[in-house]
């Protein structure tokens, strides 16, 4: 706080100033420090004294208070002109209000009346109430605009008075990074959905887990019961494990199956990047889309398949048709140009298997899984033809669907 003992000299005012320079103070409150202030400058006679001594003066003021100069001017015009330096009495400017509470109920029976119409409406309403059927109440109201009729339906006032029920607002989920992928060319980063292999009786089928590579299209498929934890977990992990290289991204769309911190907790353990899809971007999940129409109901087809034999598809896509999907079944990879009109296209000219692809890639071996080689690959790959492979697939293909008959059932 701002505070002097005696009343000093011009010589000992100016000799403090000059041996003061480091010289810090502090001060509790304005109202205090203005206090002091018009203390000050009565006990030193400022008005009666010379323009010298009141630049001492305001020096010494300047130093004790921390106030700038021009701050301190308008407290001494103040001083000269009234004999106090006081704070402003502070009055907050408020326009009248020309609505009452009244007029609030009476505007919310009004929208309980008609489920709360537009504002041009309502306002429509409200003039004709008193102009044609000359209901006084309606005097107020009748005049208002559509911004502010739009005000006083936010009024806590009239909320509590009305009964239309706003729509349901969207909740963020803050889990995954909204945005697509960019692998730069690295394999590793996965393209995730789930297809759902239909109904019965209001039974639920099973459901399908399809993971794909962006850059390779090493595609991995999974089957569980259900959509729960307990069935997708211990699955999305053997997924993941399938892989030869390692994973990097993990891209779905916003289904609550994979956009939860069950599943987010699993990926950051993994260190795997998490993303999910973009609004009105419809081409972010195209390549494992595409792959559902042409893999999994290709091979699966459309019909009812009881979720108890979730276990007896899921060994069948491990030891059969993910092997032929990755080693034995080519995929069109594009090649994109520019055309005449300056737009981008895309040309399928190489048709390759995806682990031929991979092998392809630059720098393959650093992307690899430990304790993974391109030799352990290439023996899978050349163990058999791709035609022989192919109709073990269908064989075991067969034994599956027969599996799902019940017994005494001729197929």
């Amino acid at each position: 706080m701002v505070s002097d003992k005696r009343v000093m000299t011009m010589e000992e005012l100016a000799a403090f100033l000059l041996s003061s320079e480091t010289v810090s103070f502090t001060r509790k409150s304005r109202s205090e420090t203005y206090a002091w202030i018009e203390k000050t400058l009565r006990r030193y006679d400022y008005r009666s004294r010379p323009r010298c001594e009141k630049g001492l003066l305001r020096q010494y003021l300047e130093k004790m208070t921390g106030y700038s100069p021009a701050q301190l001017s308008r407290l001494i015009a103040q001083y000269r002109r009234t004999g106090a330096v006081k704070l402003p009495d502070y009055q907050r400017h408020r326009f009248p209000a020309k609505f009452t509470r009244q007029d609030q109920v009476l505007l919310a029976e009004v929208d309980n009346a008609h489920s709360r119409l537009s504002g041009p409406a309502t306002q429509a309403i409200l003039r004709r109430e008193y102009d044609l059927f000359d209901r006084k109440e309606f005097a107020h109201l009748s005049q208002i605009s559509v911004a502010h009729l739009y005000r006083l339906r936010k009024a806590s006032f009239y909320r509590q008075h009305s009964l239309t029920m706003n729509k349901t607002k969207p909740s963020t989920n803050r889990i995954g990074e909204r945005r697509k992928p960019e692998p730069q060319g690295q394999p590793g980063y996965l393209r995730v959905d789930t297809v759902h292999q239909g109904d019965l009786g209001g039974e639920k089928g099973v459901y399908h887990i399809n993971t794909i590579d962006e850059v390779t299209q090493w595609e991995v498929l999974g089957c569980v019961e259900r959509i729960s934890e307990g069935h997708l977990l211990p699955v999305l992990a053997e997924l993941l494990r399938q892989y030869p290289f390692r994973i990097r991204g993990f891209h779905t769309d916003s289904g609550s199956e994979y956009v939860n911190h069950t599943v987010a907790e699993l990926l950051e353990k993994l260190r795997i990047e998490f993303t999910k899809s973009r609004p009105r971007r419809t081409n972010d999940q195209a390549l494992v889309e595409g792959k559902n129409g042409s893999i999994v109901r290709k091979q699966m087809g459309y019909m009812y398949i009881d979720q108890g034999e979730a276990k007896k598809i899921q060994m069948f896509y491990t030891n059969v048709l993910n092997p032929y999907l990755n080693f034995h079944r080519p995929c069109g990879f594009a090649t994109e140009f520019i055309n005449r009109k300056g737009k981008i296209r895309k040309r399928y000219d190489a048709y390759l298997t995806p682990f031929e692809k991979l092998r392809s890639l630059p720098g393959v071996e650093q992307h690899l899984r430990r304790g993974v080689n391109l030799d352990r690959l290439q023996k899978i790959a050349h163990a058999h033809s791709d035609t022989e492979f192919a109709k073990l697939v269908q064989r075991e293909k067969a034994k599956l669907f027969r599996s799902f008959a019940p017994p005494g059932t001729v197929t």
